[in-house]
């Protein structure tokens, strides 16, 4: 990759013994605008502290135009950070709080002064300089930040939810400010957030992360049109995501139809992830033309649009998008484009988990001993143990479960939600359900007998 400013190559880090970055690859270009998108514990944060050098990474490197940054020390870094919160100094003026960095380095005050006037009108705030920080809007106090951070002419810029203190219509203002700042200065950005939109808005660059990895690398078009899998496709924007059967290429089948499609070199009869986005779900006057139907049961006005939910004849629900307002109860025709409906490899398609035969109707896995219908395997071998997500039963209560957890994340698949409970010992482990739970839930977790698979696992 050419004019690389930030390469950060199998970067790993823990806390407490958890791992928060696992094996992290990613290169920045010099004035490129990078958005570290993902949900609270992804690791985004983590990585933004290790490139800044508040933390060093236990495994890996991270290279500054291809200088290793590992005893570099933040201070001495070309880097300068904007935190969510702004941390200014109250006694200080606007003009104060600016200079402030400039004055410890003992730069010339002619000099102090033409940077924080230049950057007082980058940040539109020339008429504030006399201003005490305590008067201002957080909208202001946010510029002051940025200034702050911008006097002191580094070569990246690092923003870690700069933003989320703001309401949503000064928010949306200062996103368009923020992209209006990094064109006029032409330095490399390295933004932080939670918000999907946001990172649409800003970004050149968007890195998707969830539990430590890098799910996917691609300009916003990129990951809204073609997202890697079912992770990325259900975290950027809304989306239709259904268990599919790769027929053959071009023919794919979900939601009890099948449908063209345009993707290839999936195989004959393969598992898939389809996602169709709700704007690409056409409802169709003439039923004649159409190549499904539903019934609507709900239809929603959002402003520009109205938000449908249509349960296909096949027992499917589908969320589409419409300009036109439709009756709940009424019976509509759908269509699906060939070029609209996104095909992807399925991350998984059973629990697989390593085990050890404690005896032939006994097996060990997610530190615990599970009794199993029959192991014809020799005591203390190890083996590897599947288990359908259908047969993993949740339960309200932790202590009725053999094994307890967390409900981690939640994934609706049309016609089941697709669950992934945390467990105590650290472990995943995947449920398909109709039952409707809440992430964050507490549950207990069992496994019946005849729903444990056992087979010799490959040496």
């Amino acid at each position: 990759m050419d004019n690389v400013i930030i390469d950060l190559q199998h970067v790993s880090h823990s806390y407490d013994g958890k791992q928060v970055l696992d094996d992290i690859n990613l290169q920045i270009r010099q004035g490129e605008f990078v958005t570290l998108l993902g949900p609270s514990g992804c690791g985004k944060t983590t990585t933004l502290r290790l490139i800044a050098g508040f933390l060093s990474p236990e495994e890996g490197s991270i290279l500054l135009e291809g200088k290793n940054l590992k005893d570099v020390p933040p201070y001495k870094r070309p880097l300068n950070t904007v935190f969510q919160r702004y941390a200014l100094f109250p006694h200080l003026d606007v003009y104060d709080n600016i200079a402030f960095g400039l004055k410890l380095q003992k730069v010339p005050s002619d000099e102090i002064d033409k940077r924080v006037r230049k950057v007082l009108k980058m940040v539109s705030m020339t008429d504030y300089e006399d201003r005490n920080v305590d008067s201002l809007s957080g909208g202001q106090q946010q510029r002051v930040a940025i200034a702050r951070a911008l006097v002191n002419q580094p070569k990246v810029l690092l923003l870690d939810e700069p933003l989320a203190a703001l309401d949503l219509k000064m928010r949306k203002d200062m996103q368009i400010e923020l992209k209006e700042m990094h064109k006029k200065l032409g330095i490399t950005f390295i933004y932080v957030t939670h918000d999907q939109e946001e990172a649409l808005t800003l970004s050149d660059t968007i890195v998707v992360m969830d539990r430590g990895r890098i799910q996917q690398v691609g300009t916003p078009t990129d990951i809204y049109n073609e997202p890697k899998n079912s992770f990325v496709a259900d975290f950027i924007g809304e989306s239709n995501i259904l268990n599919g059967l790769m027929i053959k290429d071009r023919r794919v089948r979900f939601a009890g139809y099948e449908f063209d499609c345009v993707d290839e070199g999936f195989g004959e009869n393969a598992p898939v992830d389809v996602v169709v986005r709700p704007e690409d779900v056409q409802i169709r006057k003439d039923q004649s033309k159409s190549m499904f139907f539903g019934t609507v049961t709900s239809c929603t006005f959002k402003g520009v649009y109205y938000q449908l939910f249509v349960n296909t004849e096949t027992g499917y629900e589908l969320m589409a998008q419409d300009f036109r307002q439709f009756e709940v109860g009424s019976r509509v025709g759908l269509c699906i484009l060939p070029e609209n409906i996104q095909v992807m490899n399925t991350e998984r398609i059973c629990n697989t988990f390593e085990a050890t035969v404690v005896d032939e109707n006994h097996v060990e896995f997610l530190s615990y001993e599970f009794e199993c219908g029959h192991a014809d395997l020799p005591a203390g071998s190890k083996a590897l143990v599947t288990v359908s997500f259908g047969k993993v039963d949740l339960m309200d209560h932790q202590e009725d479960g053999m094994i307890a957890g967390e409900v981690s994340s939640i994934l609706y698949k049309g016609d089941h939600y697709h669950i992934t409970v945390l467990l105590d010992s650290g472990d995943y482990i995947y449920a398909d359900t109709q039952d409707i739970w809440d992430k964050g839930d507490l549950v207990g977790v069992n496994i019946l007998p005849q729903d444990i698979n056992v087979a010799r696992a490959d040496d």
